[in-house]
């Protein structure tokens, strides 16, 4: 085989998933491109942590859906990935002789990429997924992971008990040797959890993904089959304890409050690590004299004549005179129509609430969040329907 310029760590970033989680915000796009935070896309916090950890090779594994996302990655040159040797592939399945396209699993979707990884000769694969939003330098995991000598490091993190069973929960000796993995517990016995990033030594991951594949009784997932191998075979497996910011998307409630988590802190601990994105370049925002914000996130080209309280506004989202927009996440290209109250929500792109309709419901009276789809018309706070079938 003809080799590319050697790497000795690069990067696969899992991002085919359904988001099924997210419900109406994944029915036409992929979980790592919804939008977060007024400018930025979810696959923006990987990407960024990869270009300043000095992770110049990314392969990113797509499936659901894939679009936009392709459409958004583009070349790689937002994020400095644009490169000769290296930088960011799209990955979609393919066909082989033998075998079906679809990726099967978090770790069939790697298996069926060996030839990608094998272009780079890698010491080590960095397994990342598409769902997070945190800010990590994975160089420095990679220097834990080879201090002690690893076989596979796993980034955790302690996460409240009531939460534990959504998650890949661990325990650990003194030194964060791993002694004990389940994957998404019933009857979790602790709260160290996994974030879904791995570091492999490539050649023993490849005979692992070997043998999986060949094994009919497998799911072809990193934590449900690969990991508990891996324990059961006595490998040299290390826990790399994180500390900072970091929140899993991949539900609307866990999504908002992500968002909401940016209005107590504009930085979630990201000082000077400045997150790459591919800006809108609209023109500045326009607050009019009849609007008023309060405690609120607004992205360019947003125009302002009503009220806003606690709430992010991305790109495009237009607030007519006397709506009124509370704890919500507005998404691009919105409009709030005149007298109109939108409130513990999220808007999708290009949804329209119609002149004196209302959206959502007061958090103050305990109410439920509300997600609206992309293209949705509201026309009262009852009755909704799609622009496409008007």
């Amino acid at each position: 085989m003809v080799f590319a310029e050697r790497k000795e760590c690069i990067a696969m970033l899992l991002a085919g998933g359904r988001g099924s989680r997210l419900k109406s915000l994944t029915e036409q796009i992929a979980k790592p491109a919804v939008t977060f935070g007024g400018k930025y896309k979810i696959i923006d916090f990987p990407l960024t942590n990869c270009v300043h950890s000095g992770i110049d090779t990314v392969g990113v594994m797509t499936q659901y859906q894939p679009l936009l996302l392709h459409d958004y990655i583009g070349k790689g040159q937002h994020w400095d990935l644009d490169r000769l040797s290296g930088g960011v592939s799209i990955l979609p399945p393919h066909s082989k002789p033998g075998s079906t396209a679809w990726y099967s699993g978090t770790a069939n979707a790697v298996y069926q990429n060996q030839n990608f990884i094998e272009t780079f000769d890698p010491d080590y694969v960095l397994i990342l997924a598409g769902d997070h939003v945190y800010k990590m330098n994975y160089r420095i995991m990679l220097e834990y992971h080879k201090s002690v000598n690893a076989d596979c490091t796993i980034a955790v993190i302690e996460v409240p008990i009531k939460d534990a069973h959504r998650f890949g929960i661990m325990s650990t000796d003194k030194n964060d040797v791993i002694t004990e993995f389940e994957e998404k517990p019933e009857h979790p016995k602790n709260n160290l959890a996994s974030m879904g990033i791995y570091i492999f030594n490539w050649r023993m991951l490849k005979e692992y993904l070997y043998e999986d594949e060949k094994n009919p009784t497998s799911s072809h997932d990193f934590g449900k089959d690969v990991i508990p191998s891996l324990l059961r075979d006595g490998k040299r497996m290390f826990a790399y304890r994180f500390d900072g910011y970091w929140k899993d998307v991949g539900t609307e409630e866990s999504l908002w409050q992500a968002n909401m988590d940016l209005l107590d802190d504009l930085h979630l601990g990201f000082e000077n690590w400045h997150i790459l994105s591919r800006t809108a370049g609209l023109p500045p925002h326009y607050i009019a004299p009849t609007g008023s914000i309060k405690n609120t996130i607004i992205t360019e080209g947003c125009e302002i004549y009503g009220l806003v309280e606690n709430s992010i506004l991305s790109v495009g989202v237009i607030v007519e005179e006397g709506a009124v927009v509370k704890d919500s996440v507005i998404m691009e290209n919105c409009r709030i129509s005149k007298s109109a109250v939108v409130e513990y929500a999220i808007l999708d792109e290009n949804v329209v609430i119609a002149e004196g309709a209302q959206a959502g419901e007061s958090r103050a009276g305990n109410g439920k969040l509300n997600v609206y789809s992309r293209g949705t018309l509201i026309e009262t706070n009852r009755f909704t329907r799609r622009k496409e079938d008007m």
